[in-house]
């Protein structure tokens, strides 16, 4: 059952898209040769503290009761690692790819989104693969102002990765957001047996999602790692991943997790 928001509630929604964004800026002026992702988490979580914000990851629970729960504030995905790689003490090198993934709640709505970033210079096809993967994101918020249902934005997003010899990762999707981080319903990068079944939904007013397509250089197919929670790719090859908050409103998509304007930023800063 989808939960559509009102026009009140996505306000309140785009103050933690804010922090959210702003953590981003945290970790992307941190990021360099050497540092560790944990470095980069221990940032993020001083960040979320000061601004009175609660991580959404932070010890959330595995699917699998017997595993343990999440232990980090952002997920840290080097190179292969698709999603969910636990932040420690791996130390970036000039060459890798690190996908940034972040989420918080602010007096009681969430908001969550993640940023793929090189290390120096990379690999030209690796590059094109950051490149067309948050070109891919904004296609769908582009495409979500003129289409009526979800899979017809999906549809787009997948036809613009294969267009560019990539892979869209096909288990793992985004979801809606509210209340809680993962809320009805999910929202496949691609049109998937889901969607052709009963999982498609209308682009309506209201309708806040988390779009979040995931794009490998090689194969689409993901393995999980000892550690529980980490997802790489099967064959080794580098993957990439970028996502939004956004809101369906009468005026349009808007992602609540993009740049904030100089009036949201003095608010922050008060």
């Amino acid at each position: 059952m989808r939960s559509l928001k009102s026009n009140r509630e996505i306000a309140l929604m785009r103050k933690a898209g804010v922090i959210v964004w702003e953590a981003h800026q945290v970790v992307a002026k941190l990021i360099r040769p050497g540092i560790t992702t944990a470095a980069l988490d221990a940032a993020v979580e001083t960040l979320f503290r000061a601004r009175h914000a609660v991580p959404l990851f932070k010890d959330y629970p595995h699917a699998d009761q017997d595993k343990p729960p999440f232990p980090g504030v952002i997920c840290t995905s080097v190179n292969e690692e698709v999603v969910h790689g636990i932040p420690g003490p791996r130390r970036l090198k000039v060459g890798d790819v690190v996908s940034i993934d972040t989420g918080c709640r602010l007096n009681g709505w969430c908001a969550d989104a993640a940023v793929t970033h090189a290390v120096g210079r990379v690999e030209p096809r690796v590059q094109e693969l950051l490149d067309v993967t948050r070109g891919a994101l904004e296609l769908a918020v582009e495409f979500m102002e003129s289409k009526g249902l979800w899979s017809e934005v999906a549809a787009e997003m997948a036809k613009f990765v294969a267009d560019h010899g990539f892979s869209t990762v096909e288990c793992f999707v985004g979801h809606g957001i509210g209340r809680e981080m993962h809320e009805e319903p999910q929202v496949p990068n691609l049109v998937n047996r889901q969607l052709r079944g009963s999982g498609d939904f209308p682009l309506e007013p209201g309708l806040v999602i988390a779009v979040e397509p995931m794009v490998n250089l090689g194969t689409k197919r993901v393995k999980s790692m000892p550690d529980h929670w980490t997802q790489a790719t099967l064959d080794g090859k580098p993957s990439a991943h970028f996502e939004h908050t956004i809101a369906v409103t009468a005026d349009g998509p808007i992602p609540l997790t993009a740049a904030p304007s100089r009036e949201e930023i003095a608010a922050l800063a008060g």
